[in-house]
């Protein structure tokens, strides 16, 4: 089994409901593995990292909650429910601006990640 595989294997709405909020403990992995691993699976869902970037602005302007409305965040639609079900078990928890904060930075973190896959994909060919 690859690395990618095994880093697959995290429960990312998990992850993120004991990640965010005033109660997080696990927020290190959140922003560690957990960024990977979204990365990863936005990646093979064919999401550009400025989608990603984008999402985060919107989760930084009206809130998890808000984002989490949202009907399609991202232009695929198996990574538009991928990422409504991140978004609504952040939401779970969100309960501040700062835990709002917290949540476009993870975003941003994953766009981060997304984008340096990208990258060395391409100087790989």
């Amino acid at each position: 089994m690859s690395t990618e595989e095994q880093i697959l294997r995290l429960d990312l709405p998990t992850l993120l409901r004991y990640g965010i909020g005033p109660a997080a403990t696990r927020r290190g992995v959140l922003f560690g593995e957990g960024a990977v691993a979204a990365a990863v699976t936005l990646d093979r869902l064919g999401v550009q990292p400025r989608a990603v970037a984008f999402l985060a602005k919107i989760v930084r302007s009206g809130g998890t909650r808000y984002a989490a409305g949202l009907p399609e965040p991202f232009p695929v639609a198996d990574a538009s429910r991928t990422a409504t079900d991140w978004l609504a078990n952040a939401a779970a928890v969100a309960r501040s601006t700062d835990d709002d904060e917290t949540v476009a930075r993870w975003f941003e973190a994953v766009a981060e990640i997304l984008a340096l896959r990208h990258r060395t994909a391409g100087a790989r060919r």
